[in-house]
């Protein structure tokens, strides 16, 4: 990837984050969603300490709920944009214009970034302010790993809605996206599940999200509840890093992939089926 496809990504997505703040509809309907929900769990945790930690329960749950965000953001919101985007055409135009793929996945980067940091801001205040939940003690890893986790996780969704046949699909398979965070002890304590659970989840990315997140906000009491009892942030940025080089890799061949067996009267057939459905 050039210099110039970077740039053009960059402002592709930079727009089009401009454009979503707005739009009333995606403003609102990102409040009410995420943010919503955890406003009403802050009034209902307040500061309900966690058991010989020190630490509130919201506090946690400020915490999974900044990497909830993230993944779900690029695991569920992505697909449903490059499903829908393969089935307008968009993909099948920039695949004609030399680096359009890439410019087009670093456009969607961005703009995730851009709604995980404005939801991720919304998501802190609110714990401050209803909850007194307290801002993080280190301010360089919560950065590098909202980045690099960001990273990780916009290739891979890049990758899963290349292959999903439909818009139709994505809801389907947001729900092992669903359980797979889930079981990721990023709600509650890895150590409480089974150890082949806590060895599942070691395997993806949300897991190793979490921790980072979780060492950046949380004091050194809580590691009684994780795994080999430290934050292991070397391995942190080790596992992201991985995700993210190998999604890299894949998305680019699965989206041309996909293109390549796009063509304009398949295009006009869905489009002519839409209509009339």
């Amino acid at each position: 990837m050039n210099g110039r496809t970077l740039r053009i990504g960059i402002r592709r997505g930079w727009t089009e984050h401009m454009h979503l703040l707005r739009t009333r509809k995606e403003l609102v309907g990102n409040l009410i969603g995420t943010v919503g929900l955890f406003a009403v769990l802050s009034l209902w945790l307040k500061d309900s300490p966690i058991e010989g930690t020190g630490v509130s329960q919201l506090t946690f749950l400020m915490v999974g709920f900044i990497a909830y965000t993230v993944f779900g953001t690029a695991l569920v919101t992505l697909p449903m944009a490059l499903v829908t985007d393969r089935e307008e055409g968009t993909l099948l135009r920039l695949r004609t214009i030399p680096g359009g793929i890439p410019a087009y996945l670093v456009g969607r980067a961005v703009t995730l970034l851009c709604q995980i940091t404005v939801q991720v801001v919304l998501i802190v205040a609110t714990g401050v302010v209803l909850g007194g939940a307290p801002l993080p003690d280190d301010w360089p890893t919560l950065l590098w790993v909202l980045v690099l986790g960001t990273v990780a996780a916009v290739p891979l969704g890049a990758a899963i809605g290349s292959v999903l046949p439909s818009r139709n699909a994505v809801g389907l398979a947001s729900l092992p996206m669903l359980a797979l965070m889930f079981t990721s002890g990023i709600l509650f304590p890895v150590t409480f599940m089974p150890e082949t659970l806590q060895w599942i989840a070691q395997a993806f990315p949300p897991y190793w999200q979490g921790l980072g997140l979780r060492a950046a906000f949380l004091p050194d009491t809580m590691l009684t509840a994780e795994i080999g009892g430290s934050w292991r942030l070397p391995y942190v940025a080790a596992a992201l890093a991985a995700w993210a080089v190998a999604g890299m890799l894949l998305a680019p061949v699965l989206i041309r992939r996909t293109t390549r067996r796009e063509s304009g009267s398949r295009l006009a057939e869905r489009q002519f089926a839409a209509q009339n459905s």
